[in-house]
């Protein structure tokens, strides 16, 4: 039999010492077991600072009988696998015993030491996974540390980690706003592996992506028969996400009659599946995000005031990457690298030229459009050089921020000349025609200096 990696440390309690001993050596064929062998339930439970992985525990011990061990055991330690070995064959008893969390119940005979055998090494295998699964999650919440995920220096964002930092340390329900492609849902990942859930569960859903009458039963699950086509249980989000982190992405788009039973599932922190009586309760922290106003979706009556101050929590708004200035250069360079990894090619670096060219842009599809921009510019760039050449930008129509702020019309004029002249790299008869003005006219503002 060959050995396995992870030791295990097995509590055997049987009071035939013959017996006992038998059980202990065949266990033992395997190296990394680590076996003990007590013959009461005291000594047992005297032992379990030890901290055993699994324990086969005899039911007809001579001080107490092995329900009473096993409840004592499961009062300190729920989570520890108890084997019952028993010389009786009682379906009632065995029944009883693992109601009350018995890992299983076996009957001593010939075959019981292989029973047993095949029983720790399944365990085994689970605490393997187990430890492998712990050890994934501190790498995620490494993976998902503020700087390493969210790149940049500028003010702007500062104010956004000292906003994540404080999020961290409570467990507030955070609402995240900014325009699409801001990074909301990194945000929030950032959070839930920073904080005191990062080995819970992170359970994303995108509100605007499920069609209305669907939601509930994401958000709630349901029974069995609750309606056409409910063959099975389903789990809702609420409660996968027990313990740990929903993030409800785009919250603004829920429907006024489900924005009321998500308030009282906050407000009750329990919820009901579709179909079913059997009342759930939940410990979930609520993340959400949207690229809407909130405060004036309540004004315009399209998202309930009360459910609004239920949500809004510790507010972080992210800005747009046009306010972030040169966070910009060191963004489009992690991706250039990133890309380049990726690709197996060789690192590449960006021109004065190519810099210029990426901070005079306005970015209305925000790092996402600046990460697909830096995508194709490592891969139609020659040698190890990005130059302004190779970047291109790809919006179809004026950028979404132009008339954000009020202003003068001749900076709006300037703002649509600027744009077309960034889209066409510079070509003032391209521009002038798509803008339907005189190509002098254009070469003399630019020599006024009005552009």
């Amino acid at each position: 039999m060959a050995a396995t990696q992870s030791p295990l440390r097995i509590f055997i309690v049987e009071d035939d010492h013959f017996y006992g001993e038998l059980l202990k050596r065949h266990l033992e064929l395997n190296p990394d077991n680590e076996v003990f062998l007590f013959q009461t339930g005291k000594e047992c439970l005297d032992n379990l600072y030890k901290k055993p992985d699994v324990i086969s525990l005899d039911y007809g011990l001579p001080d107490m009988r092995g329900d009473r061990v096993l409840k004592k055991i499961k009062e300190d330690y729920p989570d520890l696998p108890v084997i019952i070995v028993s010389g009786q064959e009682d379906i009632q008893t065995a029944v009883g015993l693992l109601k009350a969390g018995a890992y299983d119940y076996f009957v001593k005979d010939y075959d019981t030491k292989d029973r047993l055998w095949n029983a720790v090494n399944n365990i085994r295998q689970h605490k393997n996974l187990r430890v492998e699964l712990d050890s994934l999650k501190n790498e995620l919440g490494k993976k998902y540390a503020f700087r390493n995920i969210i790149k940049g220096n500028s003010p702007p964002l500062k104010k956004v980690f000292d906003r994540m930092d404080k999020a961290i340390r409570s467990n507030i329900t955070v609402s995240i706003t900014g325009e699409t492609g801001t990074g909301k849902e990194l945000v929030a990942k950032a959070i839930h592996y920073n904080s005191p859930r990062a080995k819970k569960p992170f359970i994303p859903i995108n509100v605007s992506a499920i069609p209305n009458e669907l939601i509930e039963s994401e958000l709630f699950g349901y029974e069995k028969g609750a309606f056409t086509g409910a063959d099975t249980r389903k789990i809702g989000k609420f409660e996968l996400a027990n313990g740990g982190t929903l993030f409800l992405d785009e919250v603004a788009e829920m429907d006024m009659n489900m924005q009321t039973k998500l308030l009282r599932v906050i407000q009750e922190k329990e919820l009901t599946r579709i179909g079913g009586h059997e009342v759930i309760k939940i410990d979930v922290r609520l993340i959400v995000a949207t690229h809407r106003n909130l405060a004036e979706e309540v004004k315009k009556g399209n998202f309930r005031q009360d459910l609004y101050y239920r949500l809004l929590g510790l507010p972080i708004e992210l800005p747009p990457l046009r306010n972030r200035g040169l966070d910009i250069i060191l963004l489009a360079k992690h991706f250039a690298e990133q890309y380049c990894k990726e690709n197996g090619l060789e690192p590449k670096v960006f021109t004065k030229k190519a810099q210029d060219k990426l901070m005079s842009y306005s970015y209305p599809g925000n790092v996402r459009e600046l990460a697909a921009i830096v995508e194709l510019a490592t891969v139609m760039s020659d040698g190890n050089v990005i130059d302004a050449g190779d970047i291109q930008f790809s919006s179809a129509g004026l950028p979404s921020d132009i008339l954000l702020e009020e202003t003068t019309l001749a900076d709006y004029n300037q703002k649509i000349i600027r744009y077309f002249l960034e889209k066409y790299d510079g070509n003032v008869v391209m521009t002038a025609k798509k803008l339907g003005i005189g190509k002098s006219t254009l070469y003399r503002m630019l020599k006024n200096k009005n552009i």
